[in-house]
């Protein structure tokens, strides 16, 4: 299988956008921007995220007493930039304040979930977290989400409230 292909045919499923976050063992702080966020159930609460295994921060991640899930807004773009890349400066000028187990939650996001790590698995070159969701929030219904498609960030076009049609394909 052609790995450009591959992505490209990934590309195609449009995702949000979100920061996870985290305290690591020496203090020093973690983030790293992700569209790999998933429900995973309901009772107890879980969700989950993936880490690439060539990530920097893996190792900490691993050790983290928890995670902030930061769902990142419209105008949050240039956060989601900032923590996509492995730079030093990722927390500059991003305001936050202090989540479960001190893991930061980044001001203005649409929502955040705060986690206890639940269980982690083997994604082949990824690893799975999968966290519990201790406490979460979430901001006036009027912000727009940053979406991200076929490799660019996009607006919703058509963001009138619509009944769904049941029954609908999410399964816990």
């Amino acid at each position: 299988m052609e790995d450009r292909a591959f992505r490209r045919a990934l590309g195609e499923f449009a995702t949000g956008v979100a920061v996870v976050t985290a305290r690591g063992k020496g203090e020093e702080l973690i983030g790293m921007t992700m569209s790999s966020f998933n429900s995973v159930s309901l009772d107890p609460p879980l969700v989950l995220f993936s880490v690439d295994r060539r990530a920097r921060s893996l190792p900490a991640m691993l050790e983290a007493k928890g995670f902030a899930v930061n769902i990142l807004a419209r105008d949050q773009e240039a956060i989601s930039n900032q923590f996509a890349r492995a730079l030093s400066s990722k927390w500059d000028q991003v305001k936050t304040s202090v989540g479960h187990a001190e893991a930061p939650l980044i001001s203005g996001a649409m929502a955040h979930f705060e986690c206890a790590p639940y269980a982690n698995y083997d994604g082949g070159d990824h690893v799975i977290f999968v966290v519990q969701v201790v406490r979460h929030a979430s901001r006036s219904e009027s912000a727009a989400p940053l979406i991200f498609f076929r490799g660019r960030y996009r607006d919703l076009v058509d963001e009138t409230e619509r009944e769904p049609s049941w029954p609908l394909p999410i399964h816990y």
